[in-house]
């Protein structure tokens, strides 16, 4: 796969991992469909033809309570022979999608095992029926229906997938890595069958293997889209040495293809291994591999990270001197030359970035950096203020916002009712460091119960790159707990938490050291610890 189609993907990404189901249907052209099929159902309630359209536009926009609503009554209508029974099948087949994607199995089950009566010969029905079998953790029955897939399609890729799961549940791993070695020689060239593969090696604990197969899938000729960027993006949430060392596998392998470095440092720089990340943009770029000017933004956050501003400042410029369109690598720029101590020209880019896209949530952001930095304390609480409008579930701007009315406009009710608000963002979950819920309940003088929220998330064990503890170290901080943030600074840097501006430069808010860099057991840590940021 080229390395432009992997960054296409890229920015794809974050729609399809953290995208949200819509909550209304905003379509013109299905709003008017909807009303079609609703007034035919007025004039005949018992039009199940009706009642599958508009149940399916719900369907195809998420609205799986108004969908099932529609499917549930068209069913008592639809008949199961003759001509229209397709139009009975194609409703239980919907409505039992939404049961399992709902965890509602065995209604599932149900209604997939009345379309099998309907049409036994329906490959798609066979396997969504051996699919929810195996969700019940009825593997006898799901074994059968994957193996009578091979019947109906002799090359079923899916048949020997689906037993091999099945295999590996019932603990028979020989069994399953001789069912997958068959599925991949049926189709070795669709990276699709690496992604399924590497789906069942994750069951099996096998998660060098299953990298493996990722990047397997992603250097196959197919260009089609497929699932391997996604899992091994999240693979690396979970398995980031495995990930890592799959990488390095490829390139060695593949020296001249810029997509395994560039992998590789996206995934590090992802987990705040900056130096690591650097690393690899630069060997991109010194070796001729690709000339992107995200990569130069790339390496400009990363060196901005790792406190070479200067450096940060030069790759920064060689990305906007490739494109003006991006907003974002204004906002960079305004973040550097901010480091740097220039805070004019640290508003007049993230003014530039604003001509782009006046509404980027980053760039308002950088922006209230920008002004506090030269003084103008309520120029800055209004950039803050309209990036969480434009960006409703960040906490960040939020907590700057109400940083800035307490501390510099001495706005105290103002404040109070914004971190109010804070503590009020659910998009993370409340036990999540990233909520910030514990930040804005300090400063609301509940102590506390500020404190419990952060030792409850560093019991949890999730923190697999440090930021976690970066977040407690500033916390703490900021409770007079010095003992306590200093050990959970060491352990951030233990986890390889490498953004030196954070540590030593950062000022503005609340998600910095403060006063603890006054500590010599602060500075000691940091050299301690000075090669991670390649110091």
């Amino acid at each position: 796969m080229k390395l432009r189609t992997i960054l296409s993907m890229l920015l794809l990404a974050g729609a399809s991992i953290y995208g949200a189901a819509q909550g209304s249907i905003n379509n013109p052209v299905t709003r008017a469909a909807i009303r079609a099929y609703t007034e035919e159902i007025q004039e005949n309630p018992q039009n199940y033809n009706a009642l599958l359209g508009r149940g399916n536009e719900y369907y195809q926009h998420d609205d799986y309570v108004r969908a099932i609503e529609d499917f549930t009554e068209g069913l008592k209508y639809a008949p199961s022979k003759g001509e229209d029974a397709g139009t009975r099948m194609q409703m239980l087949l919907l409505r039992a999608d939404i049961y399992n994607q709902t965890k509602r199995h065995e209604d599932a089950l149900k209604d997939l095992t009345e379309a099998y009566l309907m049409a036994p010969d329906s490959y798609a029905i066979v396997y969504q029926k051996a699919n929810t079998e195996y969700m019940l953790g009825k593997y006898a029955a799901a074994d059968a229906d994957y193996k009578r897939l091979r019947t109906l399609n002799p090359r079923s890729v899916e048949s020997y997938i689906g037993q091999a799961r099945v295999a590996v549940k019932q603990n028979n791993l020989g069994i399953a890595n001789e069912l997958l070695a068959q599925a991949v020689g049926i189709d070795p060239n669709n990276g699709d069958t690496f992604v399924r593969r590497a789906s069942v090696r994750k069951l099996m604990g096998d998660h060098n293997g299953a990298v493996d197969d990722l990047i397997l899938a992603l250097s196959t000729n197919d260009e089609r889209p497929n699932d391997a960027l996604k899992e091994l993006l999240e693979y690396g949430n979970t398995n980031y040495a495995a990930v890592i060392a799959g990488l390095t596998n490829a390139m060695q392998s593949a020296p001249t293809n810029a997509m395994f470095p560039y992998l590789r440092a996206m995934i590090a720089q992802s987990h705040y291994k900056f130096l690591a990340a650097l690393t690899d943009y630069k060997y991109i770029i010194d070796k001729g591999l690709y000339n992107y000017h995200g990569i130069y933004a790339s390496m400009a956050e990363c060196q901005y990270a790792l406190g070479r501003y200067q450096e940060a400042l030069e790759s920064i410029d060689t990305a906007l001197g490739m494109t003006r369109g991006q907003a974002g690598y204004f906002a960079v720029r305004s973040d550097i030359l901010r480091a740097l101590g220039r805070g004019e020209g640290a508003v007049t880019a993230a003014e530039a970035g604003l001509i782009v896209d006046p509404s980027n949530s980053v760039c308002l952001t950088a922006m209230g950096k920008a002004r506090v930095a030269t003084g103008a304390y309520a120029e800055a609480s209004a950039s803050f203020g309209e990036a969480v409008m434009n960006d409703m579930e960040n906490p960040q701007p939020l907590l700057l916002r109400a940083w800035v009315s307490q501390t510099y406009l001495k706005l105290d009710d103002t404040a109070k009712s914004l971190l109010n608000q804070a503590t009020d963002i659910n998009v993370y979950g409340p036990e999540d460091v990233r909520s910030l819920k514990g930040f804005a309940l300090l400063e609301l003088g509940e102590k506390a119960h500020a404190l419990a929220w952060m030792e409850r998330i560093l019991r949890n064990g999730t923190d697999s790159d440090g930021l976690a503890h970066y977040y407690a170290t500033c916390l703490f901080a900021r409770a007079n707990e010095a003992d306590r943030a200093l050990e959970c600074m060491e352990k951030a840097l233990e986890l390889g938490f490498a953004n030196y501006h954070l540590w030593a430069d950062a000022t503005e808010g609340w998600l910095n050291p403060g006063d603890l860099r006054n500590e010599l057991r602060f500075l000691n840590l940091l050299n301690r610890y000075n090669i991670i940021f390649g110091k």
